[in-house]
């Protein structure tokens, strides 16, 4: 990664006041555009999939249900490359492997513009495979333009924040475009902006004119890298954590449809509300919990912090399982939302804090493969737990992996808190 003049000393200097005014957030913003722009691109090919998935399974001449399972084919790859790749990640400079994931990002979407089956299969491979890469190295690249300290973590959840702004905005956002060229010119879209992108993101670190550090990362061999990684103090947990989080947290959002509908009556008109609450919980949560755990004087520790979102994520999923009241439900779903973006922005600003420049890349990586693992993991055990004792073996199943998670929140605190700037 190219050497910033911009780049913090981890005292928060290039946040405004130092703490979480708005006016940082802006100056950040200004200075990752291409990163944040980027972030909310790899959501749309998967968010045109779902939801043109009608139409799509028409156009190739397929049942919705086959080509639904299309989707697990992009978790698989994703899981698997960004494990695979994880220790490479912070061997090349980081615009670099931004550019050449949008790269493959455009092919898959132009690819899946074409309809067949056999397309939209490879789409759904390449584009798992091509975001497995390209978060984690937008996300470390955020991080590295402000150093090491909590303006690095305070860059991080950004990215965060703009993805989950994405997924609540992006479904109405395409469907206008869609009125005029269908579902396969917003992927052709897709792939005009995933290629500008990379040609933006080649040209800036070649502007730089800077060559990669020679750090500890590139010293290190394949498996050497991993172990440094699991060497890292608390970081082992927090990737559990990760894991455990998206497990729950997709798994509920895969049923949270049934859910409303057979016991509220809700029709997928009113649902779109519930689901615009969610998202909107989410986005404002996981923002100010950047804002906050990235301050230069935090009033509370981002380890503490963590265990509270994750005693509020408890809380909130068994207690909706057995709400029979609307309003509570809302509320519970509301409180769902926002503890898991508590605990996710805290995830991240730790890793990034704690892994430093040199591992925070692999350490990325291996997060968004947990994660994708984690999205597999919660809508088949929440469909068991369905099955066998219906909502109420819902809410035991993914408050088991919450206690879990608390539990694991338990040696992160062991681990301590780290000094800004100070390597693990």
């Amino acid at each position: 990664m190219s050497v910033d003049t911009t780049k913090d000393t981890g005292t928060d200097t290039d946040t405004g006041t130092g703490t979480g005014t708005g006016t940082g957030d802006l100056r950040m913003a200004r200075t990752l555009w291409p990163v944040l722009l980027a972030s909310a691109v790899g959501l749309l090919p998967f968010t045109v999939f779902s939801t043109y998935l009608v139409p799509i399974a028409d156009e190739a001449g397929s049942s919705v249900a086959a080509m639904g399972g299309l989707r697990g084919l992009g978790g698989l790859a994703a899981l698997l490359v960004g494990t695979a790749l994880a220790p490479l990640i912070d061997r090349v400079p980081r615009e670099w492997a931004a550019a050449g994931a949008l790269a493959l990002l455009g092919a898959a979407a132009a690819l899946g513009a074409g309809g067949t089956f056999a397309l939209l299969a490879v789409f759904c491979l390449l584009t798992g495979a091509s975001t497995s890469v390209l978060n984690p190295a937008l996300t470390a690249a955020a991080a590295d333009r402000f150093g090491t300290g909590r303006a690095a973590g305070r860059a991080a959840t950004l990215v965060t924040a703009t993805q989950s702004m994405t997924a609540m905005l992006a479904a109405p956002v395409i469907a206008l475009p869609a009125l005029f060229w269908g579902w396969q010119g917003d992927l052709l879209g897709v792939t005009v902006l995933s290629l500008l992108l990379a040609v933006v993101f080649v040209a800036r670190h070649k502007d730089a004119g800077a060559v990669h550090k020679t750090g500890a990362a590139q010293r290190l061999g394949y498996m050497a890298s991993f172990r440094a990684l699991s060497a890292v103090r608390g970081v082992v947990p927090l990737l559990l954590i990760a894991f455990l989080r998206t497990a729950v947290f997709m798994g509920y959002l895969a049923y949270l449809a049934a859910f409303y509908e057979e016991r509220f009556g809700l029709s997928a008109g009113l649902f779109t509300f519930v689901w615009t609450l969610s998202g909107a919980s989410f986005f404002v949560s996981n923002l100010l919990t950047g804002r906050l755990t990235n301050a230069a004087r935090p009033r509370i520790g981002t380890e503490r912090l963590l265990a509270v979102g994750l005693l509020g994520a408890l809380v909130s999923v068994v207690g909706f399982y057995f709400a029979h009241w609307l309003p509570l439900a809302l509320a519970l779903t509301a409180l769902h939302a926002a503890s898991h973006a508590v605990v996710a922005a805290c995830v991240v600003s730790l890793v990034v804090r704690r892994c430093g420049p040199d591992l925070r890349g692999s350490a990325l990586s291996v997060n968004a493969a947990g994660m994708s693992l984690g999205v597999m993991a919660g809508a088949a055990l929440g469909g068991a737990g369905l099955g066998l004792a219906g909502y109420p073996g819902v809410a035991v199943v993914f408050g088991v992996l919450v206690v879990i998670a608390v539990g694991a929140s338990v040696f992160v605190l062991r681990a301590g808190a780290v000094p800004d700037g100070e390597p693990t």
